[in-house]
């Protein structure tokens, strides 16, 4: 595979008043994270992703391929509890030239055997059929409470070498991150953390970066530490990363975001989110507005 980012944020999506996709927003801001050092892992949780349509995904990806933004930076969310769907969105995906893709496991049934992931995973590389198709495996148990085990992507990596690229690792345990590194280590198999308060860990212990929300506010900061992990402030920069995540995790994340988008832009169509999410209470965007302005963070 080709050199990828270190740095991916789950971009979050912006709705129109009727709650409709807003393209033109939603392209400015990729193209801002895109210059300021990260990639673009559309559709992912903090996307609202799965209270989107495979239609309007699709929709959003054609807008994508028109603006010409680099495909190799763009690793949109394709995984849904149904094949079919997963099948074509990632087919979509390809046709728009984009061949990383982030899937997650089929969520809704809960407690099925690993012989019953094998076989979701397995009959979507068969039915896309291409040797182009990466798929980045997504770990998000405290969400899908379906587990990806070691042993399941040892299985899926023999019989799909060119397929089975990499995962993010959203578990939140650092150790679970540290023992799929250390079991893939060598092998070209990427592992991404979920968070950035881990990405130098996972850098420093061999993988290959961080897919994380903050990415959407703070992609500088993230991408800097990330090129400069090695150097003798990474520590430091880990420490000013931490902080301004704690701050963020203080509130619930999605709207939290979205609050502080439009903060920044002055625009306050990016507070709109589908249900059933809501807006942050007055309370708790005061507490995250002030407790960012103190830190000194700024987009």
């Amino acid at each position: 595979m080709p050199q990828l980012l270190s740095t991916w944020a789950p971009v979050v999506t912006p709705f129109d008043s009727d709650l409709t996709p807003d393209s033109e927003r939603f392209l400015s801001h990729c193209r801002w994270l895109l210059d300021n050092g990260v990639g673009l892992a559309i559709f992912g949780t903090n996307s609202e992703a799965n209270s989107m349509s495979v239609a309007e995904k699709m929709q959003l990806l054609d807008c994508l391929g028109e603006a010409n933004l680099p495909r190799e930076c763009m690793m949109p969310g394709t995984g849904s509890c149904a094949i079919p769907d997963a099948v074509a969105l990632t087919r979509h995906a390809m046709g728009v030239g984009i061949n990383n893709v982030l899937m997650l496991p089929p969520f809704y049934y809960k407690g099925v055997s690993e012989e019953g992931l094998y076989g979701y995973f397995s009959e979507i590389v068969e039915r896309v059929g291409s040797d182009a198709l990466r798929i980045f495996l997504y770990h998000i148990p405290p969400v899908s409470q379906v587990p990806i085990s070691v042993s399941l992507i040892e299985r899926l990596l023999k019989a799909y070498p060119d397929n089975i690229a990499g995962i993010k690792d959203s578990s939140g345990d650092w150790s679970n991150t540290r023992a799929v590194i250390d079991a893939f280590a060598g092998t070209g198999f990427r592992v991404y953390a979920g968070s950035e308060r881990f990405l130098l860990p996972t850098l420093r212990a061999g993988g290959s970066g961080c897919i994380s929300a903050t990415a959407n506010v703070n992609p500088k900061a993230i991408s800097e530490l990330a090129a400069r992990w090695q150097q003798d402030d990474a520590d430091e920069r880990q420490a000013a990363l931490n902080d301004i995540r704690d701050i963020l995790e203080s509130v619930p994340v999605i709207p939290a975001l979205k609050e502080i988008i439009a903060h920044h832009r002055n625009d306050d169509v990016w507070k709109i989110l589908r249900p059933p999410l809501v807006n942050l209470a007055e309370k708790q965007r005061q507490s995250l507005m002030e407790a960012l302005k103190a830190s000194g963070f700024s987009m």
